[in-house]
């Protein structure tokens, strides 16, 4: 790759600029282009090009994701119409879908620039709710507003009913939307090389009580019943809609929607298969360190480590 253009995405609220400057570095020595959404344009130096929120994604070689899981998830959607790599820089608590830390950039740079890496592809849920179009990463959940009733909605596949839900929330997950919402609900961890769409209701009070793990064919319909509660739907996380007491959601699976950067996937296997084996530990964070190492316990000192999420 000649002149690479990489695309920023940051995180709305943390501290991103140690991770910028180091970008914008680098960038002055290899020749490349930085540019950033024009609603970030306070928080770059000059040297960054600042472009429309929605052409970021075509105007970029690479996108790099500055922040947590749901920046990440951010810029998957922002390039869902013209899928482009996107690089995850970690400045969360636990991130799944990243690989770099802020230590290990310039490195992880100096790849992108010649293509020494492979990506990962994603599959996404695209979303008809109530007649706006959306896409879903991780899932699409609707939820209840607490202390007003229950989520109670119809299931239907491919225009066959299978039952009806009352519970607190239901969650509409990918595979890699897996290790999120619907496995905290107690939903099956579903491996991000097959393609499924998960259906866990949180709380159920009757109906569906179990997953629904279904074929990426099948065409899910969500459908409120008279008589269900106030109900929120958000899509990786973020609230779309409030207050819906009808209506219905659809949901396809698209193949090939996102491409997510991998410098070292054995690693990040590892990585991973640890963060999740650390969600099931029932441990405050202070009890954590008595399981680390006694150097690293020292290395740390009186350091809090931060939860889990």
């Amino acid at each position: 790759m000649d002149r690479i253009r990489l695309g920023l995405v940051l995180h709305p609220t943390r501290d991103v600029t140690p991770v910028v400057d180091t970008i914008a570095a680098w960038a002055a020595r290899h020749d490349a282009t930085l540019a950033v959404r024009a609603k970030d344009r306070h928080r770059v130096p000059e040297s960054v090009r600042v472009v429309p929120d929605d052409q970021l994604a075509g105007r970029s070689d690479v996108l790099v994701s500055i922040g947590g899981d749901g920046t990440m998830l951010s810029a998957l959607r922002m390039a869902v119409n013209d899928p482009k790599p996107v690089l995850g820089v970690h400045l969360g608590k636990l991130g799944f879908l990243l690989e770099v830390e802020p230590p290990e950039l310039p490195a992880a740079l100096d790849r992108l620039r010649t293509g020494d890496y492979t990506v990962e592809v994603h599959s996404c849920l695209a979303c008809d709710v109530c007649g706006d179009d959306v896409v879903a990463f991780n899932d699409i959940v609707l939820i209840r507003r607490p202390g007003q009733g229950f989520v109670n909605a119809t299931l239907a596949v491919d225009g066959q009913q299978y039952g009806y839900y009352r519970c607190d929330a239901l969650v509409v997950s990918t595979p890699t939307g897996s290790t999120a919402y619907s496995y905290a609900a107690g939903g099956p961890l579903i491996s991000p090389a097959t393609g499924a769409v998960v259906v866990t209701p949180s709380a159920p009070m009757s109906g569906i009580s179990r997953s629904v793990v279904l074929s990426p064919g099948e065409q899910v319909r969500l459908e409120l019943r008279p008589g269900s509660g106030p109900v929120a739907v958000e899509v990786d996380g973020l609230v779309i809609r409030e207050d819906s007491t009808s209506g219905a959601v659809d949901i396809s699976y698209r193949h090939d929607a996102g491409l997510v950067v991998r410098l070292d996937p054995r690693r990040y296997q590892e990585r991973s298969q640890l963060k999740l084996s650390l969600l099931d530990l029932p441990l405050l964070p202070e009890q954590l360190r008595e399981l680390l190492p006694e150097g690293l316990r020292r290395q740390l000192g009186r350091r809090e480590l931060p939860p889990l999420r």
